[in-house]
């Protein structure tokens, strides 16, 4: 993709509602899981940098072993939305990066991965 706009749509995802819904404070996020589960074949093997400028910074980094991290996103409003970094056991979704920096695996949790 050439230096541009930040796209508003990925297939069946709004990619500016879910940027909009940080933390997953608003509960849009938890609305839109069924159209991210759509695109997720479509995410993995997207690099860190298009994650990122797309789905928006991640509510939680986690670093992973052999240089390997996660961008984990919350779905669902929590103790994250009072207090950011606080822990939380609300639904989330994870995308792991690996050391070179591409998206191949996205999981879904209570908390973080």
């Amino acid at each position: 993709m050439a230096c541009g706009t930040v796209p508003d749509q990925f297939g069946k995802l709004n990619l500016k509602k879910w940027r909009g819904d940080r933390g997953g404070c608003t509960g849009t996020r938890s609305a839109l899981e069924a159209d991210f589960r759509a695109e997720i074949p479509n995410l993995k093997g997207k690099t860190a940098n298009t994650i990122g400028e797309w789905l928006g910074r991640p509510d939680a980094n986690i670093l992973a072993d052999r240089n390997q991290k996660f961008y984990v996103y919350y779905l669902e409003k929590g103790p994250q939305c009072d207090k950011v970094g606080a822990k939380s056991s609300s639904r989330s979704v994870a995308i792991r990066m690996s050391a070179i920096g591409l998206a191949t695996e996205i999981t879904f949790q209570n908390g973080l991965p």
